[in-house]
């Protein structure tokens, strides 16, 4: 019975990471006002007919805190990759000089970054309840062994070490978001 339990944990802890994984992903979209590379992570441009990530089709570095900078491999892409940016939904407008596409991170404004933080907070959310939703998969698991001969003192252990699990993976998200708002609110 403990190996099933283990696989259940492990089961719980994969798809309490993979939520994590995502939380990142949504954070990373969320500007601070500074420019990073990771902030067009989520850009596809159109290959040659075919969806392709951003970072397949060009270099993306910053130049400075406000800019960020776009250099295809192929001379042909720039417009491509502008629309592809542009599609996005950022908010960013680039401006393409022949050789190289800028973009310039506007500085936030008080209002703006309040509002950043609240989204923030909503991803944080939903992150929470993906936890939860893992931790009911989890626990309808752990009653399945019950019915096939799970002792009731191991029951109990399984349905502690799940919450644990989640209360840890739910801390996890906590000290990202605080990390995040620090970011948003820093000048």
């Amino acid at each position: 019975m403990t190996e099933e339990l283990n696989m259940i944990y492990d089961e719980l802890k994969s798809s309490n990471d993979k939520t994590v994984a995502h939380f990142e992903i949504e954070l990373s979209k969320i500007r601070a006002g500074k420019a990073y590379p990771t902030m067009l992570q989520t850009v596809m441009v159109d290959y040659y007919g075919s969806p392709t990530p951003i970072q397949q089709v060009a270099n993306v570095s910053t130049m400075d805190a406000r800019t960020i900078t776009v250099q295809p491999w192929e001379k042909a892409m720039l417009e491509e990759i502008m629309k592809g940016i542009i599609n996005a939904n950022l908010g960013f407008a680039p401006q393409n000089n022949g050789e190289t596409l800028l973009i310039s991170v506007p500085p936030l404004t008080e209002e703006r970054r309040r509002d950043l933080v609240k989204q923030s907070k909503v991803e944080s959310e939903k992150a929470k309840v993906g936890f939860r939703n893992n931790r009911k998969d989890a626990l309808d698991m752990l009653k399945s062994l019950k019915d096939d001969g799970l002792s009731e003192d191991m029951m109990k252990d399984g349905e502690s070490e799940i919450q644990n699990l989640t209360n840890a993976f739910t801390a996890k998200i906590d000290e990202l978001l605080v990390l995040k708002e620090k970011d948003i609110m820093t000048i």
